[in-house]
């Protein structure tokens, strides 16, 4: 099967579509593993499956690999690709690469800070961010690529910041729907910098870039919030949600933390009593997000992205739930 931009593709359906994301294993009997899993999720029809580049470029010849063994599969892929320690020449490579194996799909991303690094800083002959990134991708291939972009519907986490404990009551109402809570701390992305947020997606997708796919959430109504202020501002590309499965408490605390992300109060009430039982956090993982993709749909949500942790049992569950698993 011929490789197909994204946004094409979604244009062309009127039914619920499905995307999966995998990381690349750090071992070559993970690689291994997850190429045979590949199958599996080509047997979902997604409209495509994506691979992360990993900090500091520190997984990029895995990334191409396994986006070239999906793509000989027959499966659509969208190939991430970062600013960070890549200059121009290696982004050239990895373009060449994408063409070589006929992808048509592009993740333009800034990246995360090299391993050892708390600051992301630009690499020599490199790209700042990534509006850079797409600019580049658009003028080196015109329009052969569809070009996806990060949307952050509770703002980036560099610009999601503490707030005093005894103002909260000050901020705006939007400003307590993106409300964070960490242990004993608050944070919030301020309407200001949410605004600007907004106002840097919009120059990417004037710049050329064809499809949104969201950092994860665990709130419906952040994720619906952040759609229509985009939609406000001009925004009109497909914004596809980022679903992230639960599959463990000692994971899903890492990465909301990394991430800032809002853990509605409900919500981590329920994790922390069944903190001590690994197997109900599964369950109850599997229960919330099926909730949670329900209440997408219900708003006319139509593209579901899952973060599949590189595993198919609690992704395919959810999909069963929501009578969408082909078997």
């Amino acid at each position: 099967m011929s490789q197909r931009r994204i946004d094409e593709v979604l244009a062309s359906h009127e039914n619920t579509t499905v995307s999966f994301e995998f990381f690349p294993p750090k071992t070559p009997a993970g690689m291994e593993k997850l190429k045979k899993r590949l199958e599996l999720f080509r047997e979902q029809d997604p409209v495509f499956v994506d691979f992360t580049w990993g900090a500091g470029g520190s997984t990029s010849a895995l990334t191409m690999d396994l986006s070239a063994e999906a793509a000989a599969m027959g499966i659509n892929v969208n190939m991430h690709l970062t600013c960070t320690n890549m200059p121009e020449s290696l982004v050239h490579e990895a373009l060449a690469c994408a063409r070589k194996h006929g992808i048509v799909n592009i993740v333009a991303l800034r990246g995360d800070p090299p391993s050892g690094q708390d600051r992301w800083v630009v690499s020599e002959g490199g790209f700042s961010c990534a509006l850079d990134l797409v600019k580049f991708i658009r003028t080196e291939s015109k329009e052969h690529f569809g070009i996806s972009v990060a949307g952050y519907p509770e703002g980036h986490p560099e610009v999601i910041k503490e707030v005093d404990s005894s103002k909260v009551h000050g901020l705006s109402e939007a400003e307590k729907g993106r409300l964070v809570k960490m242990e004993d701390k608050v944070f919030v992305c301020s309407d200001e910098d949410f605004q600007a947020e907004l106002a840097y997606l919009k120059k990417k997708v004037d710049a050329g870039a064809n499809v949104i796919i969201t950092q994860m959430f665990f709130d419906t109504k952040v994720f619906l919030t952040f759609v229509e202020a985009c939609r406000r501002i001009g925004i009109s590309v497909p914004i596809v949600p980022g679903i992230m499965l639960i599959s463990s408490l000692a994971g899903f605390n890492k990465m909301t933390a990394f991430c800032k992300t809002r853990v509605p109060d409900e919500l981590r009430s329920k994790l922390d009593s069944i903190k001590d039982d690994a197997e109900a956090v599964k369950r109850f993982g599997i229960e919330f997000t099926t909730n949670l993709c329900k209440q997408l749909l219900d708003a006319g949500i139509r593209n579901l992205h899952f973060y599949t942790l590189n595993t198919e049992e609690a992704t395919f569950a959810v999909l069963k739930n929501l009578n969408l698993l082909k078997t």
